[in-house]
């Protein structure tokens, strides 16, 4: 059996302007990612552990 691609389509809305980030939206936004990928692995560690 092969496996296939989905295809997402996103239903985008744009808010704010359509400028380039500024240096400190980068580090906010990458700092969030970091956070919940902690987050993320911590949990499913905890669930390992307990089963």
């Amino acid at each position: 059996m092969m496996k296939t691609k989905k295809q997402i389509e996103l239903d985008v809305d744009f808010i704010g302007n359509q400028e380039p980030l500024t240096e400190k939206e980068k580090q906010a936004i990458s700092d969030y990612i970091r956070k919940n990928k902690r987050k993320r692995i911590s949990k499913r560690r905890k669930k390992e552990t307990t089963e």
